[in-house]
C-alpha cells in the first residue's frame, strides 16, 4: 500500500501540476461552487459523477485548500460517506479526516519548495501559510 506522499507524488507527475483545481478538472471531476453556510465543503457522487462542492463566500487560499482536501477524499476514500458516518453511526471520521488534510498539506506544499528554503529561518506555519495552508494542519507535511 502507498504513502500518502507516494499517491501525491504519482498524482503530480501524471498531470505536471499540484493544482487541486486542474488535477480535478483531468480527473473529470465536477467542481461547483455554492453556498454552504458555514461549511466550507464536500465531496460526493451521484450517479456515477464525482462533485467537489466549495463555500463561494470563502477565501480564494481556502477555496483552494478545500479542493485539495476534498481531492484527496475522492482518491482515498472514494466510497466513504464522512456526513453520513457523523450522523448515523458511532464509527470515527478523525482518521479519514487527517488522511484528507495529509494529502491537501502534501499537494500544496511540494517537497521542492521546502527542500529549497531548508536554510531559511521560515517555520513550517510560515512555509504553510504561503500555501494557504492552515496552521493547524501544517505539521501534517512529512519531510
Amino acid at each position: 500500500m502507498r504513502t500518502i506522499k507516494e499517491t501525491v507524488s504519482q498524482l503530480t507527475k501524471k498531470y505536471g501540476t499540484n493544482d487541486p483545481f486542474e488535477i480535478a478538472s483531468r480527473k473529470n471531476i465536477l467542481v461547483l461552487f455554492e453556498q454552504l453556510g458555514s461549511t466550507l465543503g464536500y465531496f460526493n457522487t451521484y450517479k456515477r459523477i464525482r462533485m467537489i462542492h466549495i463555500n463561494r463566500d470563502s477565501t480564494e487560499a481556502e477555496q483552494k485548500y478545500t479542493c485539495a482536501h476534498e481531492l484527496g477524499h475522492v482518491i482515498l476514500h472514494p466510497t466513504v460517506n464522512t456526513p453520513f458516518l457523523s450522523k448515523h453511526t458511532l464509527f470515527s471520521i478523525d482518521k479519514i479526516e487527517r488522511e484528507a488534510n495529509e494529502f491537501a498539506v502534501e499537494l500544496l506544499m511540494p517537497d521542492e519548495w521546502v527542500y529549497e528554503n531548508r536554510n531559511t529561518a521560515m517555520t513550517i506555519y510560515e512555509a504553510a501559510a504561503v500555501y494557504g495552508i492552515p496552521p493547524e494542519v501544517a505539521h501534517l507535511k512529512k519531510l
